[in-house]
């Protein structure tokens, strides 16, 4: 699988995956980063799963960010009509992020520093999972169209193996889900950052709106 991987079309994987439940709703343990990506993925899940979101992301910065994300996320699961109790939020440990990432500071977004997070994020949810008694967990960050879907999937599939629990293979984006997830946005008046999470995303997207202002000639 892995020298075929952008190939790979995950999006159906998922939905003939589905197709295998017989009307049955299978557990999901959910890694949701934020709101806005949650939106979609929550409202297309949620008639075939018993879904939980797992909120851990040790990586946002600074701390105000990952309260207000919090907050979105339980106005999120209110506005859906999901229970408070299919929210699972962890103690925000930046620590946690620092020493996994400790020599890849001056990585570009998108490069092997990213990869370490993902790897951080989706671990403790698939360890999670696996404690509590789900059938599956995944991950919203394939709904980003900055987000590598393959790279993605393989570290859902590499965690399946490592902690015994059925990763749920996913392309978010797919079938204009990050459109959708703008459109959700906006009727239920999420606030939408405009980074990543971490230090690092927010001085890249700084630096790129200065650029916009002013280009240089």
């Amino acid at each position: 699988m892995e020298n075929n991987t952008q190939k790979i079309n995950y999006n159906k994987l998922m939905e003939d995956e589905i197709a295998t439940f017989g009307g049955k709703k299978p557990k999901l343990l959910l890694q949701v980063c934020c709101a806005p990506c949650s939106s979609h993925v929550i409202t297309l899940l949620k008639e075939n799963f018993e879904i939980t979101a797992y909120y851990y992301n040790p990586n946002i910065y600074p701390s105000e960010e990952f309260f207000k994300r919090e907050v979105e996320i339980k106005k999120l699961i209110s506005y859906i009509g999901l229970d408070e109790s299919t929210l699972v939020v962890t103690e925000y440990n930046p620590d946690d992020f620092y020493e996994k990432i400790k020599g890849l500071e001056k990585e570009k977004e998108g490069g092997a520093r990213c990869t370490v997070c993902f790897n951080l994020r989706m671990g403790a949810a698939a360890k999670y999972a696996k404690a509590n008694g789900y059938d599956y967990f995944t991950t919203t960050l394939s709904i980003s169209p900055h987000k590598n879907s393959a790279l993605l999937n393989k570290i859902g599939y590499n965690l399946q193996e490592k902690y015994d629990i059925k990763y749920l293979p996913a392309d978010f984006k797919k079938k204009e889900g990050y459109k959708h997830s703008i459109q959700l946005s906006k009727e239920y008046g999420l606030y939408r950052q405009d980074y990543c999470g971490c230090e690092f995303s927010l001085e890249q997207s700084r630096q790129e709106q200065m650029e916009k202002v002013n280009p240089q000639e």
